[in-house]
């Protein structure tokens, strides 16, 4: 312990009246808020040398200290799953992710992963910030979501990346297959998302203790039944594309939670990753990547006309 990172802050004006878990959001966007809370319940966050809880309101003068622990053993079991892999070098690896294929283990599944199927491809070269569940993940993609994601092979890459998703400067395209044709062929959407008071796996569109989102679309193409169109994300709340297309009245076809009754004819929730921008974390270039639509897409796209 004597060895691993110790950071410090002392609170400001502009920091005073937060709760403790958003403070540190703020100042470390390397970091998750579900990992800075998974810190605090841990005891490696002390407020005023006392360990705390993630919702402690902080004040002026405060003192906060951050130990990172040790990197945890990873007790996932390597799978030689198959992967779609469009880039990799020593610092990241940027996958097609098949839709069905749940990015890391959780409650009720420890097999069939992304995780498990990178430590088999990568080794025990993935980066440990995101904790011994999440080796490498620096975003997340739904289950039943193809496309586009990005892994950190070491923690440089991972703190990098992660501060470019937090910064908002990742460019992240998809494309959607919706109910109905749209009103206007593009436009933005910025309502605030937050998690649903009865159904607690769903989010949905509220005012109250929501988070900022926003989503700009264009139509690429419509017919009587349904559109197809490009989402770009400036946010990356959870299930933002779903939720802000329910809201507009155009709910994605396929998805059996927020749209069950246009969900039957579908395989799965017609949401593809379609493309992906990003700074290499190590060289700073500029990198972009596509990935094809996939074949149940494309089988979607013809089914409803177009």
């Amino acid at each position: 312990m004597k060895d691993s990172k110790l950071i410090e802050f002392v609170v400001t004006e502009d920091g005073a009246k937060l709760r403790l878990d958003q403070f540190l959001a703020k100042r470390l966007p390397e970091y998750s808020r579900s990992r800075i809370q998974q810190l605090i319940r841990g005891g490696f966050v002390r407020l005023n040398d006392q360990t705390t809880r993630p919702r402690q309101i902080v004040r002026r003068s405060d003192k906060i200290s951050l130990r990172e622990p040790p990197v945890e053993k990873i007790d996932i079991r390597p799978e030689p799953i198959p992967l779609d892999v469009l880039f990799e070098d020593e610092d990241i690896i940027v996958i097609n992710k098949p839709a069905g294929l749940t990015v890391h283990p959780g409650a009720g599944q420890r097999e069939h992963t992304l995780v498990n199927a990178l430590l088999s491809h990568c080794g025990v070269s993935l980066s440990g910030i995101g904790g011994k569940e999440r080796p490498g993940i620096v975003h997340r993609l739904d289950k039943e979501t193809s496309g586009c994601l990005v892994v950190a092979k070491n923690d440089i890459a991972h703190r990098e990346l992660s501060k470019q998703f937090a910064a908002r400067t990742v460019e992240k395209i998809y494309l959607a297959l919706v109910t109905g044709k749209l009103r206007k062929p593009a436009g933005v959407i910025e309502e605030k998302i937050g998690r649903h008071p009865v159904h607690r796996q769903r989010m949905r569109v509220t005012s109250l203790r929501g988070r900022t989102a926003k989503t700009e679309y264009r139509v690429i193409c419509s017919s009587e039944q349904a559109s197809l169109i490009e989402c770009r994300l400036h946010s990356g709340r959870t299930h933002q594309i779903r939720v802000h297309l329910h809201h507009l009245g155009h709910a994605v076809l396929g998805d059996k939670v927020y749209a069950a009754r246009f969900a039957k004819n579908f395989p799965r929730q017609m949401l593809h990753a379609w493309k992906l921008g990003f700074h290499h974390p190590r060289t700073g270039e500029l990198k972009n990547f596509e990935a094809p639509s996939p074949a149940d897409f494309k089988q979607a796209v013809s089914a409803v006309g177009m």
